[in-house]
């Protein structure tokens, strides 16, 4: 057994995460609507635009292939914004799969990338997108509290089944 977390355990907790998230925000509708300002965006429904769309993105920039325009991520519904964890869930799978993936050896570029930053490796931006979307969902779990709504999200990793 080895003693680090693996892509492959940080993608299932991802992926857990989100189909927690999806039927909860699915049951209670009046979620989305939620004044927000985590990242800037202005309600719940965005800030799910934001975790899902960046997924897909991070996860097409890896794998090199063409980058989804931010113009052309849906608004919603739900359903439409879950596509694009739906999507990037694909293409991290078909990146996991591939043993010609030279996780430590090719440096990644992501357009916002200010010239002075180091570009990370494919391991290292991987790690961050699955790990950025637990943040946000953390954040999002104090924010539904907060506003009375009941919340059963365990998004810590002690109490998720993805790692034994």
């Amino acid at each position: 057994m080895t003693l680090a977390i693996t892509h492959e355990e940080l993608l299932a907790w991802n992926r857990q995460s989100a189909e927690l998230w999806k039927a909860q925000l699915g049951a209670n509708p009046a979620l989305l609507q939620l004044p927000c300002g985590i990242g800037g965006n202005v309600d719940v429904q965005a800030l799910v635009r934001h975790i899902w769309g960046a997924e897909l993105v991070w996860s097409q920039i890896i794998n090199g292939l063409p980058m989804t325009d931010y113009d052309v991520w849906p608004k919603g519904p739900l359903d439409a914004l879950f596509g694009l964890h739906l999507s990037a869930v694909h293409n991290f799978e078909a990146l996991l799969c591939n043993p010609n993936a030279n996780w430590d050896e090719r440096s990644v570029d992501y357009p916002w990338r200010r010239p002075e930053m180091p570009k990370p490796t494919p391991r290292k931006a991987l790690a961050h997108v699955l790990l950025h979307g637990q943040r946000h969902w953390a954040q999002l779990a104090t924010l539904v509290r907060n506003a009375g709504f009941p919340s059963d999200f365990r998004g810590d990793l002690l109490f998720n089944p993805a790692l034994p």
